[in-house]
């Protein structure tokens, strides 16, 4: 791979996504773009840090949105590290109310025992479960702040931001891995 220790400096997205009336259209194109560069061998470590962000604040929006809090703690592992980057990213995006329903939630996780935490994660998550019912909390249906529009509004007004054709996406990728990539 020709991308050795050089990080794609971009965040591009199709420019269909780009003047899609749907906002989360521009999240969806980001998501596709990383998940290319991804099955095309590209580690994260390369690929725009704020892209990345925008990715996972994405992936925790719609663990939230499905299945509440609970979910994106199961589903995540409860991760340290991607934990981080959602608080560091929902501050970075001007996302305080986020911010804040993400903290409170965050400390009853915490005060959790390993073993309680560990019983979860490995358990079943549907059916009969009060651990899964004490961490989901209803507030964020009510949070007044618009995480995918922030979301957007982040990568739309970043310095680094294109939105380009597909097939000009394509080009570009091609020629940061330094190989033609096969399109479906």
């Amino acid at each position: 791979m020709d991308q050795e220790n050089k990080e794609f400096g971009k965040i591009i997205v199709s420019e269909t996504a780009f003047k899609s009336e749907n906002l989360r259209d521009v999240l969806l194109s980001n998501i596709s773009v990383i998940n290319l560069m991804r099955e095309e061998g590209v580690d994260d470590d390369f690929i725009h840090e704020d892209a990345i962000t925008s990715y996972y604040l994405d992936y925790y929006w719609s663990q939230i949105s499905e299945g509440n809090f609970a979910q994106f703690v199961y589903n995540s592992g409860w991760n340290k590290e991607l934990n981080e980057l959602i608080e560091e990213g929902l501050a970075l995006i001007g996302a305080e109310k986020h911010l804040e329903f993400f903290r409170e939630q965050s400390k009853k996780v915490k005060i959790m025992s390993s073993v309680k935490l560990n019983k979860f994660l490995k358990g079943k998550f549907e059916g009969t479960n009060p651990l899964r019912d004490s961490l989901n909390y209803d507030s964020f249906l009510n949070i007044e702040e618009d995480l995918v529009a922030l979301n957007v509004a982040f990568l739309k007004s970043h310095p680094d931001f294109e939105e380009l054709p597909i097939d000009e996406i394509f080009e570009i990728l091609e020629d940061f891995v330094g190989h033609e990539i096969i399109r479906e």
